[in-house]
């Protein structure tokens, strides 16, 4: 299989759609590397992991402290050899991690600090270190989650909109070109509502539904992939319908 000789480092990986990534590289044959600030979960997830597939492991990472950024690629690289493909997906809107969903103006400054070092600079953390070793290896993949907020916006998650937009618009751009020289990708797939929670049904798009977990999962294998080999520096906006529906309350 295509993956069997890949090691795959996801960040956000005890949860959501970064565990399901990393279950189906698991199946496919693939080194997974889950990384995420709760150890707990962590360590459930490996154990569910390793019922079927050897090959994982996990690191514990506060994706905004650039030294435990670099400790987890060093220890997926002590492990399995490389780095093949990076895979952001650790984040979350600021304001319902901490359960405040006020305006903008009335929440505290420090929940949008928050928002923009985990959603933002976690993200560019994790490239900045694993392109040092993708370069070693004059290959790799990077993927970058952006979301439908950093279209539309948001009136109370203003730093977890702007982090996507940049993610999508700026960061994926100049990452691809950063690594145009060692032959280093760079996608973005920008999800609409996703059913990871329920309350995401709640949110209209063309189709009339929010997106299986699986769905996302899929794109983001095939952006990965060498089938999409050709892809690189954009983002890909899997949504629905809803970015261009006319009435989206």
């Amino acid at each position: 299989m295509e993956q069997s000789k890949k090691t795959v480092l996801i960040t956000g990986g005890a949860s959501g759609m970064g565990l399901r990534l990393g279950q189906c590289y698991a199946k496919e044959g693939a080194n997974v590397v889950l990384v995420d600030i709760n150890p707990e979960a962590l360590d459930a997830c490996v154990a569910q992991i390793r019922t079927y597939h050897e090959n994982v492991m996990s690191v514990k990472v506060d994706v905004r402290i650039y030294e435990e950024v670099c400790a987890a690629r060093d220890a997926a690289v002590e492990r399995f050899g490389s780095i093949d493909i990076l895979i952001n997906c650790a984040g979350g809107a600021e304001t319902r991690i901490h359960n405040m969903h006020s305006v903008f103006y009335e929440n505290p400054i420090e929940i949008y600090d928050f928002g923009i070092d985990v959603n933002l600079k976690g993200a560019m953390y994790f490239d900045h270190a694993v392109m040092q070793q993708m370069a070693k290896q004059n290959s790799g993949v990077i993927i970058h989650l952006g979301s439908i907020t950093g279209e539309e916006g948001s009136p109370n998650a203003v730093a977890y909109s702007a982090s996507k937009s940049a993610l999508m618009h700026g960061v994926t751009k100049s990452i691809a070109q950063a690594g145009k020289e060692h032959n280093i990708r760079c996608v973005c797939i920008a999800p609409g509502p996703v059913m990871t929670r329920p309350a995401m049904a709640n949110m209209k798009t063309m189709l009339g539904r929010a997106a299986e977990v699986q769905e996302i999962v899929d794109m983001i294998m095939y952006a990965a992939s060498d089938k999409c080999a050709f892809l690189n520096g954009v983002y890909i906006l899997m949504d629905g319908g809803r970015n261009v529906m006319f009435n989206r309350e």
